[in-house]
């Protein structure tokens, strides 16, 4: 039996194989979830020119100092239309949130603030500084770089690309990621079972990870116990970058989803992890396909997609981990590295603050409803006592202080 590699030593040689990634160009409208290939870097300043901020009316701010003062109404400047002119003296425009501020006003009064008979405007309150003005560039400026390359697009940095004048963006081509279950036991969701028979719920999850860290997730189906099938279909599958097998990964009779790779001439680079949940994950590659393969049981299979899948998907090597405040007493841990899900919040005195979840049984797949992290426990640490700060690893968004 092979040796246990480190959680370490396994994001090393993931590390090592990552892909010369192709970047295609695609329309706004099909980039979101994909990673730029490209910084995106603002083509116009935004807003370009100082514009309105409210309804109301261009003046020079000397000419309202006092309450009462009569203006001249000599123009109007709808937005997308300018006033032409220039405001001087005792003059002002009427003006819409937008439009574009008249050369020599500084100011606007908003409506509610002018009485007005249509050719003058009477100023009903009284201004020290200039307000409801939109300086040219305070969102950002021409030249800025406003994404950087390898970044996830969300939907707001389309609506900043957009802004920016991007109508299209360089992305790296999605990898496909082919999610194949195997067991004689497993059955779609939905379907009616048989003694012995269960759901095969963890390629919707998977997928959903998938999708979230730029990928494509591709659904392989199930396959059955024995190797000529899975064989089939992984020859059926050629277009596939990175297969995710989940299930049959240890080293049971009919745990075959190892030899069945190494058959079609996958070289293993690691086969077991020192890692709890999680020690059967493995490794493989032929040519430019990959395999990361996945045990069966749901936490297992999550926990080390975070672990081994996301880094490889996104090309970003290792992880970043925080410090939190332990809520809970934890035992020292195995010999093996371990991850507990955990729920992440932020604490009254400013630092995070983590519960781990009450039953880590890798089973379980309910415990992800409420696991914003995973608490990481080196192999040899000691007991942690409740206000001790532990390593955690963010899988979602940190929420309130309870």
């Amino acid at each position: 039996m092979s040796a246990l590699t480190s959680v370490d030593e396994a994001l090393g040689l993931l590390a090592q194989n990552t892909f010369a990634r192709a970047a295609e160009t695609v329309s706004l409208d099909a980039a979101l979830g994909a990673r730029l290939a490209a910084p995106v870097i603002a083509r116009v300043s935004r807003p370009p020119v100082a514009v309105s901020a409210m309804d109301g009316y261009a003046v020079r701010l000397a000419d309202v100092a006092a309450a009462g003062a009569r203006l001249r109404i000599i123009g109007d400047a709808p937005a997308g239309r300018p006033f032409a002119g220039r405001i001087r003296e005792g003059e002002a425009v009427r003006i819409f949130t937008g439009s574009v501020i008249p050369d020599g006003a500084d100011h606007v009064v908003i409506q509610e603030d002018a009485d007005t008979d249509g050719a003058t405007i009477v100023c009903l309150n009284t201004y020290a500084a200039p307000e409801h003005v939109r300086h040219a560039g305070i969102d950002f400026a021409e030249g800025d770089t406003l994404l950087e390359q390898g970044a996830l697009i969300t939907p707001a940095g389309l609506s900043v690309a957009a802004a920016a004048n991007h109508g299209s963006l360089s992305v790296w081509k999605r990898l496909r990621i082919g999610i194949l279950a195997n067991g004689d036991e497993l059955r779609p969701p939905g379907s009616e079972l048989s003694a012995g028979q269960i759901v095969n719920s963890n390629p919707a999850g998977l997928g959903a990870l998938v999708r979230e860290w730029g990928g494509e997730p591709v659904d392989l189906g199930i396959v059955g116990d024995s190797l000529s099938s899975i064989h089939s279909r992984i020859e059926g599958a050629r277009d596939i970058d990175i297969f995710l097998p989940v299930g049959g990964a240890s080293v049971g009779d009919h745990d075959l989803m190892r030899p069945a790779f190494a058959g079609a001439g996958f070289m293993p680079v690691f086969e077991r992890v020192a890692v709890k949940p999680g020690k059967p994950t493995w490794f493989s590659r032929r040519g430019q396909q990959r395999v990361v393969g996945l045990p069966g049981n749901p936490a297992s299979a999550f926990v080390c997609a975070h672990l081994f899948l996301k880094p490889l998907l996104t090309g970003r090597t290792g992880h970043a981990f925080i410090k939190a405040r332990s809520v809970s007493a934890l035992p020292a841990p195995g010999r093996r590295e371990t991850f507990l899900r955990a729920s992440i919040h932020a604490g009254p005195d400013g630092v995070l603050h983590v519960e781990s979840a009450p039953d880590q049984d890798s089973s379980l797949i309910s415990p992800f409803l409420n696991a914003n992290g995973l608490i990481r426990r080196l192999s040899g640490s000691p007991a942690v006592a409740v206000g001790d700060l532990v390593d955690v690893l963010m899988i979602g968004p940190v929420r309130p202080g309870k």
